[in-house]
């Protein structure tokens, strides 16, 4: 039996024996059979398989009728937390912590930025002191996209702060519902708190919740980053989907003589281009990519996500004229789902693709990636590279 046989037929195992309905004891049979990720390893949701065999899985899922709003409800822990636990974890944290995560009893968030610590995550100020078999924890993150929902969250500290910022990291995964953790909402534009600001006082954090080894945080947060580039810039959608299909529809809706505009249509013929020149680069990456490791290529694809996507709905504005001034409502809520791309009020999007060329990794450090690791150019002078933490100015 081929592996994808072998797939296939536990698939079918699943559909049979359990009920769709149950989300989450349905996902935690799929985890049971190694149906997960197919191609983690075997006991942690895998089978050890190769990684696009897991495409057989979601779309014998999909054609059943199994429907998973993925993204939004546990993206982080899923496509961030899960690849850097199966990485770096020792054996008896994946094994706490990979199941609730598939299943949805615990969501994730993400804690790296912090006011002093944007661009320069290295730079970070949270410390975690050990004592004993726990490290308390003070400290602040900001920028903690649906943490008031979390469960669990993905922290990165510094544990040592006599040697250079890169090597005194330790990774940790905070209870977001312990003593101490406090969750303030960020108003952002669209009139929405999707974003958080999280304040950490004295919290007490189990040495078995260390993702990693003591200092090798830095190493650890690289395999999250790597991979939320690829979860962002490198989702691979139907064609004439997402941002682009949502300008369609603008489009198609206007009256006759606007489509007439010869401009006007060139315009949205060339971002229909870029829409798709992505999406199928983003497939040709998925299928390079090697299991669990993402590569450059998530860089790349996250920089053209965020730059092709203010386009897209800059001239979704423009094509409304007058109207896409018009809001409906500017209420101030907490949404419990992301909204990456496309779902919202086309002005509301207008508005929240601003944060795409932010989140993930800023469009000026992903161009800095690309120029010193993939093309070879010089890197910036880095005076504070070799220096103790505790010796690098800041503000």
């Amino acid at each position: 039996m081929t592996e994808t046989d072998q797939i296939l037929a536990l698939t079918d195992q699943l559909l049979t024996d359990h009920d769709a309905t149950d989300r989450i004891a349905f996902r935690g049979a799929q985890y049971e059979l190694g149906l997960g990720w197919v191609h983690f390893p075997v006991g942690f949701g895998g089978l050890g398989a190769d990684a696009k065999l897991q495409r057989v899985v979601e779309e014998k899922l999909r054609n059943a009728g199994v429907k998973y709003a993925e993204v939004g409800w546990n993206g982080f822990g899923l496509f961030l937390a899960a690849p850097t636990i199966v990485a770096h974890a020792e054996p008896e944290t994946k094994a706490r912590l990979l199941r609730p995560l598939f299943t949805g009893e615990e969501i994730w968030c993400q804690l790296f930025s912090e006011p002093g610590a944007g661009s320069d995550l290295a730079s970070l100020a949270t410390r975690a002191v050990r004592d004993g078999d726990e490290w308390v924890v003070n400290g602040q993150k900001v920028w903690n996209t649906l943490a008031h929902v979390a469960d669990r969250g993905m922290l990165v500290t510094r544990t040592d702060p006599n040697v250079p910022k890169h090597r005194g990291l330790t990774y940790f995964a905070l209870d977001m519902h312990a003593a101490g953790v406090e969750v303030r909402p960020l108003r952002q534009i669209t009139g929405e708190a999707e974003f958080n600001e999280v304040y950490m006082t004295d919290v007490r954090v189990p040495d078995a919740d260390r993702v990693g080894d003591v200092g090798d945080g830095w190493r650890v947060s690289m395999t999250t980053l790597m991979n939320e580039r690829v979860t962002i810039g490198g989702a691979v959608a139907a064609r004439e989907s997402g941002p682009i299909g949502e300008l369609m529809h603008v489009w198609r809706e206007l009256p006759a003589d606007r489509r007439a505009d010869d401009v006007a249509r060139d315009a949205v013929m060339k971002l229909w281009i870029e829409a798709e020149v992505l999406r199928l680069t983003n497939i040709r990456a998925g299928q390079n990519r090697k299991a669990g490791i993402a590569g450059p290529e998530g860089s790349v694809s996250k920089l053209a996500f965020a730059e092709v996507n203010k386009r897209i709905y800059s001239e979704a504005i423009n094509l409304l004229g007058p109207e896409g001034v018009l809001i409906d409502h500017y209420d101030f809520i907490r949404p419990e789902t992301a909204n990456l791309t496309g779902g919202l009020d086309i002005r509301k999007m207008f508005l929240r693709a601003r944060a795409n060329s932010i989140e993930g990794g800023t469009s000026e450090i992903l161009r800095n990636i690309l120029g010193e690791r993939i093309l070879g150019l010089p890197g910036e002078p880095r005076t504070d590279k070799e220096l103790p933490w505790t010796q690098v100015p800041r503000n």
